[in-house]
């Protein structure tokens, strides 16, 4: 865990200046991931939560969320029953606050430019079992990332005007028509209207969404959906 905590140039982490502390990230994950008492969990939260990763007087979320994110879930499966208490309380307040206006996205490796809010219920979810696990606390933690849902299109096909596009979703589609971030290339594009055709059966993530007056070829196979309302939410 240390190798993983300083691999990580926190300062090099954007971060709205005078609210963003970079030092107080490393140092409190390292007192976190070393806590074994009650003391050293909440001088760990208190490095976190006061400029770290969010800001909780004010309500604030800074993207080095997401990085600590697997590292904070990390923590909570393998700490001492305190950290892992302090952690969950700082992903749970991560997911929930607000970011300030320009930093409000994180990069993910190909190079897509996703809404914090999406990047952190990613990590939750790739820890459903562990999360599950936990009972009540985890289980809301699960509950709340699913509202950030994500759609991998794997192929489409034209429907009159519409195309209707087949693949992966990973949390819950609200009722409805809704507006959504089309992904791919690096390029956001948002789009209007989208149905879910098909839901989700028998726990496989495979599902089919209604996109009104597009084309198939602009939906390409690995495009990503993300909910549009997620990219609006800045301080």
């Amino acid at each position: 865990m240390p190798e993983q905590i300083e691999a990580v140039d926190w300062g090099a982490v954007p971060g709205p200046p005078g609210w963003y502390e970079p030092e107080r990230v490393g140092r409190g994950l390292r007192v976190l991931s070393g806590a074994s008492n009650l003391v050293r969990a909440a001088e760990a939260g208190a490095l976190l939560g006061c400029g770290g990763i969010v800001h909780d007087h004010s309500g604030a979320v800074f993207p080095a969320a997401a990085l600590a994110a697997p590292l904070l879930l990390d923590i909570a499966r393998r700490g001492h029953p305190a950290a892992r208490d302090t952690a969950l309380v700082l992903l749970d307040e991560a997911l929930w606050f607000t970011p300030h206006a320009g930093y409000e996205r994180v990069t993910e490796p190909d190079g897509t430019e996703v809404p914090l809010c999406c990047a952190l219920a990613h990590h939750l979810r790739a820890h459903a079992d562990f999360l599950t696990g936990l009972g009540g606390t985890g289980r809301s933690l699960l509950a709340d990332a699913a509202a950030h849902w994500r759609f991998e299109i794997h192929e489409c096909a034209a429907d009159d005007t519409d195309t209707v596009a087949f693949g992966s979703l990973t949390g819950r589609f609200p009722e409805g028509a809704r507006p959504a971030e089309l992904h791919h290339g690096g390029n956001a594009t948002v789009l209007n209207g989208l149905t879910l055709e098909y839901p989700p059966e028998d726990d496989s993530p495979e599902a089919c969404l209604r996109i009104p007056d597009r084309h198939p070829d602009e939906l390409p196979p690995g495009a990503v959906l993300l909910p549009a309302g997620c990219g609006g939410r800045v301080r």
